[in-house]
């Protein structure tokens, strides 16, 4: 009998539990057609392009993308008034929604919902700052379970960082004063890449604050400069996780610019949403919406000559539930590395990791490049004075990076000095035959690329051109010159590819 009151127990339990998607999205300017004086002028209701029509096409759009993204709860950015907003959630079927947005603002953010929103506040990041938005501080009932959801549009990067640190301190005070144990979640369009610490800080227009970030270190969503993992995420209540580490680096992007990904639209959760009460988040589900008419080779981003598109913005998304998750994260331990292969998998390393066969390709000042027999190839930043070209080692070291998107070893502990490959130049990469934008085949040596030098650009095989670095001291060719590089770095900076030319003799020019 006990059995059968136990299991009848267990499927009323799941029966009434909840699975529910949260989403967030910039939807890029959505404005009435009321005059209220704070418009972009190009969105003044008497300009050219936007009227009556085009205002209609970029509602039925955006209709389109939230009713397909089908999320319970969805966070939006870049929306002028409570007028739009409400057009808005009346062509979606919201039963719930807020909008709020400072009265020296263009834009304001909200929150459609499927649950009820029983309160919301409003935190002041900048006061003095009339460009600044409010962060809006949702409270949902779901399932009779509170859930906090942060809705953010932090300051552009036409702003310093300072500015979006303000932001993230308002945020860090806040829940700083939540009961302990209360669900929460950060999302919205931050205007900071989920690595910005690493992104950002040799810019010097963005950097005026030492390398320090809002997303970062003032959200603690990385520790000792390193992103934190989910493995970590019970080691302190001041920790975050961002989900974008759920996802491949190659489909890391909500957004585009100048051609590279960037992550701008963050959905971050505490470890209260790791926990077995209350709302617990759904492992592994956070994506990128992104079916064909909204992104191809390009965004399909608003066009207001034309009344098309849609945003300059992708939305993402993740679920979360009222049931128990049962959650490992224990890492694969680094012993088990063996091949580079395996760090490009990883993020950061708990412990010394240890390679061997392993060949020194290149090396000149502060950068090797080593290539493992059998494996593949990776930088190393500030080698040791005993690595030498063209000789096998093993190594053991305990930290990896990406520079710019470049993965790196730094910190070579030891290298065991195994033999000589005297035929070295035989494992550089013939280019005539290799993928050279295929970002599989970055930190790999190549050689045997013709082609023509200009503005920067070496223009190959038809109507085909890479990026070419010069190291300092160079003499770079003419322009339009014909050059052959016989050994050249297979880079990546800013997650565009790049060749990299590190002394004089590297190419020859006809």
């Amino acid at each position: 009998m006990k059995r059968v009151v136990s299991f009848f127990l267990f499927l009323c339990i799941n029966l009434y539990a909840l699975d529910f998607k949260v989403a967030s999205y910039n939807v890029e300017n959505l404005f009435d057609l009321q005059h209220d004086g704070t418009e972009y002028k190009e969105y003044l209701p008497s300009s050219k392009y936007w009227n009556k029509k085009s205002f209609e096409n970029k509602l039925d759009n955006l209709s389109r993308v939230i009713k397909e993204l089908d999320a319970d709860i969805l966070t939006l950015q870049e929306i002028e008034s409570d007028k739009a907003f409400s057009i808005l959630k009346d062509k979606t079927n919201y039963p719930y929604g807020v909008f709020l947005k400072k009265n020296t603002s263009s834009v304001g953010v909200a929150v459609l919902s499927r649950y009820p929103i029983t309160k919301w506040e409003k935190i002041d990041a900048d006061r003095y700052d009339k460009h600044s938005r409010y962060i809006l501080k949702a409270f949902l009932n779901i399932d009779n379970k509170e859930l906090i959801v942060y809705v953010n549009h932090w300051r552009s990067k036409r702003a310093a960082e300072s500015s979006r640190i303000k932001y993230a301190l308002s945020l860090k005070e806040d829940i700083e004063n939540l009961e302990e144990g209360k669900d929460y979640i950060i999302l919205g369009d931050l205007n900071s890449n989920y690595n910005e610490y690493q992104t950002f800080k040799y810019e010097d227009k963005l950097n005026d604050t030492s390398g320090i970030t809002g997303i970062n270190q003032i959200l603690n969503t990385a520790l000792n400069g390193n992103l934190v993992l989910k493995s970590e995420i019970n080691g302190s209540d001041e920790l975050h996780y961002n989900l974008w580490l759920e996802l491949d680096k190659k489909n890391r992007f909500s957004s585009k610019f100048k051609g590279r990904n960037t992550t701008p639209d963050n959905i971050i959760i505490p470890k209260e949403l790791f926990d077995d009460k209350d709302i617990s988040y759904i492992n592994n589900s956070f994506n990128v919406f992104k079916p064909s008419y909204l992104y191809g080779r390009y965004l399909n981003r608003w066009d207001m000559k034309r009344g098309t598109g849609y945003s300059d913005h992708l939305p993402v998304f993740a679920e979360f539930s009222t049931r128990k998750q049962n959650y490992s994260f224990t890492r694969k331990s680094k012993k088990d590395i063996v091949k580079i292969d395996e760090l490009y998998k990883v993020e950061k390393l708990d412990k010394a990791v240890e390679l061997k066969d392993i060949v020194v390709l290149y090396k000149e000042n502060k950068t090797a490049v080593i290539k493992q027999l059998n494996s593949r190839a990776v930088a190393v930043y500030n080698p040791p004075k005993e690595l030498k070209e063209g000789f096998i080692y093993k190594i053991a070291f305990d930290r990896i990076d990406s520079y710019f998107g470049l993965k790196e070893i730094k910190n070579i502990l030891k290298a065991e000095e195994l033999g000589i490959y005297e035929n070295y130049k035989e494992l550089y990469k013939n280019a005539l035959e290799l993928d050279l934008f295929d970002l599989n085949n970055q930190n790999e040596m190549v050689r045997g690329l013709k082609g023509i030098y200009e503005k920067g650009y070496l223009y190959f095989d038809g109507d085909k051109r890479i990026k070419l670095y010069f190291k300092k001291g160079i003499k770079k060719p003419e322009e339009k010159e014909n050059i052959l590089i016989n050994s050249g770095h297979l880079g990546i900076y800013k997650s565009k590819v790049q060749i990299v030319i590190y002394k004089q003799t590297d190419f020859l020019a006809d």
